[in-house]
């Protein structure tokens, strides 16, 4: 294994151990799809935005999936895992050019979040269980995108990202 690679493996440990952390922190349950709000999707966009989309969206995926077993939501972490993992992925990709497109990146990505989880919860339990979580899963994807932004900027300026 080279330098890189053990650099990768380890950001992917961190990040998704600190994902699953930041994401069982603060839980809000939302009864009618069994999911719940959290303060996950900061870290899985963060990671993203540190990480780029592979490791960052692999990082924000399974800690995403993990918090879900972990904190008593296992029938949820398939389609966490899937659904998280794109977010970074898609944050990562388009925030690898800089600038604005950081907060382009970071902003599709959550938007992919929100689109993901409503398709999901209107397959399980109907788009009227679905559109009771929708304003909760976009309150979690706008503080997201703020909060990542803010950290990365702030990690960025005291030279501390990647």
């Amino acid at each position: 294994m080279s330098a890189g690679d053990s650099k990768k493996a380890a950001g992917l440990a961190v990040g998704a151990a600190v994902v699953a952390v930041a994401t069982l922190m603060i839980r809000v349950p939302i009864a009618p799809t069994r999911g719940y709000i959290n303060l996950g999707d900061t870290m899985v966009l963060l990671f993203a935005l540190l990480l780029g989309p592979v490791v960052g969206g692999a990082a924000g995926g399974i800690g995403s999936a993990l918090a879900d077993v972990i904190g008593g939501y296992p029938h949820w972490a398939p389609w966490t895992l899937i659904i998280k993992g794109v977010e970074g992925a898609i944050a990562g990709q388009i925030a690898k050019k800089k600038g604005l497109f950081t907060a382009i990146g970071t902003c599709l990505g959550a938007i992919e979040m929100v689109l993901g989880y409503f398709l999901v919860e209107s397959y399980l339990y109907g788009v009227g269980a679905a559109l009771v979580e929708l304003p909760g899963n976009v309150v979690q994807a706008v503080s997201g995108i703020v909060f990542s932004n803010l950290v990365y900027v702030t990690l960025s300026r005291l030279g501390l990202s990647m």
